[in-house]
């Protein structure tokens, strides 16, 4: 797990300057009084964003600040450094094939996180992600389109399934699979693995494998002769075109039908399911082992929130957390010890990351839904609020720390929201 407790170096990233209110003025203004002395100075940092002293009379990224319009002056609230909590796919080199395109956040590019790497691909209709296995889990998420998927259990038997937008699949390490696009226009999918270092070029490949098996072992391997070997790839294919397969029921019959069926289902409509919690802020959807019991590995929730709503201050006990942003704009605090905190802008296509246990936030900035997965390297998805914390504890205990009294407690929603209306 990435955890700060861990000696990661100290790198600089970005900083935001606007501080989210969490409902309760009081509830606020006790956490502020909780900074150490050496913090920023609430008036001193007010004072300078107001005067010459945030002036920059050089270089600036123009197009860069006004996608993250907090980057350049930190809250007041936000203290010391952290490792980055922050990257996008847009910054990605894309490898671009007839057929489709790819490109990967993996802990080369987002060094934190040591436990989940994220892959974003595209296939045109028809065009294959080639037959291949590799050393990690593979959970996926379906942002666009249509796709077939297949997957080899070791006993034999196989799985076969049509996926659509807002679907999933998981296929565990070492199970060979194939990926298709579908009409009308092919698919784009967001792949996650289970070890940080993972890279979408380092994955078995079948065309590898036949390219450098010596031909005699091939023809006693396979049963053919020599002269259809010649026809086998030389190189690797990894995503190419094809054609448009036929219906889901043809294909199955065609290799073998329910004799050979898979019993086990690898596919998951999330988008699909009724809301895991639904509030007047917005959903959450979660997925799991509880609910997808092959994704043994991998837990998930799909969040909407709406415009002013924000998923309330939480932590999650039992792994660090990958965030993929699918639609709209958001911001997101993270604390860690000793009183470390920093907040950064979200957009469509980023990715955000919080070490296990750290408190934090996201709140939607824009005028449209923030979509957002949140993704965990667990078998469980489990999440812990502030809120129902602190209605939990006997009301002298709270008083004790946030100096508030038995009536300004019982104005904190007692039970986890999940996600608070604006």
């Amino acid at each position: 797990m990435s955890s700060e407790k861990e000696g990661s170096p100290p790198v600089e990233g970005f900083s935001r300057r606007n501080f989210l209110g969490v409902g309760s003025t009081a509830l606020a203004s006790a956490a502020l009084a909780g900074l150490t002395a050496h913090a920023q100075e609430r008036a001193n940092t007010r004072k300078a964003e107001r005067d010459h002293s945030s002036s920059d009379p050089g270089q600036e990224n123009r197009s860069l600040l006004e996608e993250n319009p907090n980057s350049n002056t930190p809250p007041p609230t936000d203290h010391g450094d952290m490792a980055p909590i922050w990257y996008s796919f847009d910054l990605a080199h894309k490898r671009v094939q007839e057929g489709g395109w790819t490109h990967q956040v993996t802990q080369r590019e987002l060094p934190s996180s040591r436990d989940i790497a994220g892959v974003n691909m595209r296939l045109t209709a028809g065009s294959y992600r080639e037959l291949h296995w590799h050393t990690a889990d593979e959970w996926a998420y379906m942002i666009y389109g249509n796709a077939r998927v297949t997957v080899l259990n070791p006993d034999g038997t196989i799985f076969i399934d049509d996926v659509s937008k807002g679907d999933l699949w998981f296929f565990p390490a070492g199970f060979p699979h194939s990926i298709q696009g579908l009409g009308p226009d092919g698919c784009e999918f967001l792949l996650v693995f289970d070890e940080g270092m993972f890279s979408e070029e380092n994955t078995f490949l079948l065309s590898e494998w036949v390219a450098h098996t010596p031909p005699e072992v091939l023809q006693k391997n396979l049963g053919l002769d020599q002269s259809v070997l010649a026809k086998l790839p030389t190189d690797e294919l990894y995503i190419f075109p094809g054609e448009i397969p036929g219906s889901l029921a043809e294909d199955k019959a065609a290799a073998g039908g329910t004799s050979v069926e898979s019993r086990i289902q690898y596919t998951f409509g999330l988008e699909s399911m009724a809301p895991t919690k639904k509030t007047a802020g917005g959903t959450v959807r979660i997925a799991d082992s509880h609910n997808f019991p092959v994704s043994k590995s991998i837990a998930a929730g799909l969040v909407t929130i709406r415009p002013g709503g924000m998923r309330e201050l939480h932590w999650h006990p039992n792994a660090s957390e990958w965030q993929f942003y699918i639609e709209g704009k958001g911001r997101m605090t993270v604390l860690m010890p000793p009183g470390r905190a920093r907040t950064m802008d979200f957009n469509a296509n980023d990715v955000g990351f919080v070490p296990a246990v750290a408190g934090h936030y996201i709140e939607n900035t824009g005028d449209r839904n923030l979509v957002f997965l949140e993704i965990f390297k667990a078998e469980e998805f489990l999440d812990i609020s502030l809120n129902n914390w602190l209605r939990r504890l006997p009301p002298q205990m709270v008083t004790a720390h946030l100096r508030l009294d038995e009536t300004e407690i019982k104005k904190i929603p007692q039970e986890k929201q999940e996600v608070i209306a604006g």
